[in-house]
């Protein structure tokens, strides 16, 4: 009901809705719409009531609001159903348990900040309240459980188009989970399967993505590789129209995987890849070692050139990267 009221008051601003009207096409009565309103306020909308005029919408709080992602959002499988947190110790660790559960393809969860996030190798992830787009969606594809890390890339590659579009940003991808911005990092995406044998049971799609997040707000330890959008275009984005545009494009390539396979995302991919064709360093749990990225075979995985002249071929997870 509530999301119905906010709708009506959006399709109707600048002007005035009159509580008549609402009653009357919603069917509640004057004293819900007020509860309504009240609520929508405390969830920092500034609505305006006038006696004989009845209530106009004058502004929206910068809020991931379930109500707010699923206006004019145009999938037909992310984020039809949200989970909405303020706080959250991970939201890949809520996706496992609702996919256990048995919820549908797509359900989204997302939260205003994380205190618990997690990136690949158990890192900890930065993730201030209201300042970055905090995600993760449950997938059931059916491909084989040894495709599912070419999700990964494919989410990278939507996350890049996507900003590309909506910032202007020559956003670029680091292999094999980073998204950079003027040398830094903006974005991690982190990808957990369960499955059985030759059969997907469920896979998690987690996203951390550094928006109006200012220079002075990051640790000292990240404050030479990480940034934001907002620091690298000089202004502050609408996080909302940025999920939505992510999630529209990541269905669309998340579509292109099921029906026609990996290889035209690897081409995208491949456009958009920073690590190739350059020098690297390779850190594993057992070794470091200086080596040369030639590219990415046909699964995604990365083909490093040693200096004895040995091709290497490193797959998703194993390793970090520093260009």
């Amino acid at each position: 009901m509530k999301g119905e009221i906010l709708r009506l008051l959006k399709n109707n601003a600048p002007e005035f809705i009159s509580g008549e009207l609402i009653c009357r096409q919603l069917g509640v009565s004057r004293a819900a719409i007020w509860k309504h309103i009240s609520a929508l306020r405390g969830d920092g909308y500034i609505i305006k009531a006038q006696t004989n005029a009845g209530y106009r919408l004058e502004s929206s709080p910068d809020r991931l609001y379930p109500e707010e992602v699923r206006s004019d959002l145009g999938t037909t499988i992310l984020g039809r159903q949200i989970h909405y947190f303020d706080s959250l110790g991970s939201t890949n660790a809520v996706a496992k348990d609702l996919a256990r559960e048995g919820c549908a393809e797509g359900a989204l969860v997302l939260a205003e900040e994380q205190n618990g996030g997690r990136g690949r190798l158990g890192r900890g992830w930065f993730a201030p309240h209201a300042r970055g787009i905090w995600a993760s969606l449950v997938l059931r594809p059916a491909v084989s459980p040894a495709d599912v890390p070419q999700l990964t890339l494919i989410t990278a590659v939507a996350l890049a188009r996507a900003l590309r579009r909506e910032t202007l940003l020559p956003v670029g991808i680091k292999w094999p989970n980073d998204l950079l911005a003027g040398g830094k990092k903006i974005c991690g995406i982190l990808t957990e399967m369960s499955a059985d044998m030759d059969r997907v049971n469920y896979a998690v799609v987690g996203f951390g993505l550094n928006v109006n997040i200012r220079r002075e707000d990051f640790p000292p330890e990240l404050s030479t590789i990480a940034t934001s959008l907002c620091i690298e275009a000089g202004k502050i984005f609408s996080r909302l129209a940025l999920l939505k545009a992510i999630l529209d494009e990541l269905e669309n390539k998340y579509l292109t995987w099921l029906n026609q396979g990996f290889a035209p995302l690897l081409t995208e991919w491949r456009e958009m890849c920073v690590t190739i064709d350059c020098p690297v360093t390779v850190h594993t749990l057992k070794e470091r070692w200086d080596g040369y990225a030639e590219g990415v075979n046909e699964s995604g995985a990365l083909l490093v050139r040693t200096p004895g002249g040995e091709l290497r071929c490193l797959i998703a997870g194993e390793v970090s990267l520093r260009i």
